[in-house]
């Protein structure tokens, strides 16, 4: 953490230089997004053989989305093969990855506003989801202008429409605006 007279400035550049180099990535060439556009994994594929250095990985990214909120859903479709990665998998980590080489100080900023407001965003990608058909969530909320909490996850079940999938993505945004309301 970082304070100067804008605010705080939560990054983790250490922890993202500590894992890049725990995972032999260090020297690796950047990108500059967390996952390939065209990207469509499947069940299928040739296992990986160290099922446990995969779910370390993944482990370690879902702790940095504290501060780096822009690899969480990435990171989400990695979690979601834990139990059975294959080589494409893998190559999703290393991708996730490179992206971190690209922005590794990137983090959040925490300054005072003027303005008292809680607002929140929202987003669905209907059917996105080529295995199961299933819808993701995306949502962040706003107090006085800094980003206080955000998600990435699979809907439940299988939404029939974009618009079932955004108005259940605009409920789970609802609820955690009551929550905040009420925290504060």
């Amino acid at each position: 953490m970082a304070t100067s007279h804008k605010g705080f400035f939560l990054s983790q550049r250490k922890y993202v230089l500590d894992l890049l180099k725990e995972a032999n990535m260090s020297d690796a060439k950047p990108v500059y997004t967390p996952l390939d556009i065209k990207l469509k994994l499947s069940l299928e594929g040739q296992p990986l053989l160290n099922i446990s250095y995969y779910q370390r990985l993944v482990s370690k990214l879902i702790y940095l989305t504290i501060t780096r909120p822009d690899i969480a859903y990435s990171v989400s479709i990695a979690n979601q093969f834990m139990h059975s990665p294959t080589m494409e998998h893998f190559n999703l980590l290393k991708r996730i990855l490179r992206y971190l080489k690209s922005l590794v100080g990137r983090g959040i900023i925490m300054k005072k506003n003027e303005s008292s407001q809680i607002t929140g965003y929202y987003d669905a990608d209907w059917a996105g989801n080529f295995i199961d058909r299933k819808s993701t969530t995306g949502y962040c909320t706003f107090v006085e202008g800094n980003l206080v909490t955000w998600k990435s996850k699979k809907q439940t079940v299988v939404a029939r429409s974009s618009t079932e999938a955004k108005y259940r993505a605009m409920a789970s945004t609802v609820c955690e605006l009551i929550w905040l309301k009420g925290l504060l």
